[in-house]
């Protein structure tokens, strides 16, 4: 059997993979919101997601308010479900 990719064995990063890949975007807010996340926890995951290619962050304005969006990436969502196959396996379902 295949190693676990390294970049989405930590729970948070999976977490965020799972809501985009099923999203295919989602707001930090919302990912923070929906994962319990802490600021700090979750910005150096998504920073994480983002050299691995698995990801792209926006930051951005609305209206006067700093907005920070986060989409998957092809790559990501190819190492996504190859994760999740691996995973498969070494559960044998």
């Amino acid at each position: 059997m295949k190693p676990f990719d390294p970049l989405l064995n930590v729970g948070l990063r999976f977490g965020v993979m799972s809501l985009l890949i099923k999203l295919k975007s989602a707001s930090f807010v919302y990912l923070k919101k929906e994962l319990n996340a802490t600021q700090g926890n979750l910005s150096v995951q998504l920073e994480k997601l983002q050299q691995g290619g698995y990801i792209n962050i926006h930051k951005g304005f609305k209206g006067k308010y700093p907005e920070t969006n986060c989409s998957v990436t092809q790559k990501g969502v190819n190492a996504f479900e190859a994760h999740v196959k691996n995973l498969k396996k070494y559960l044998h379902l």
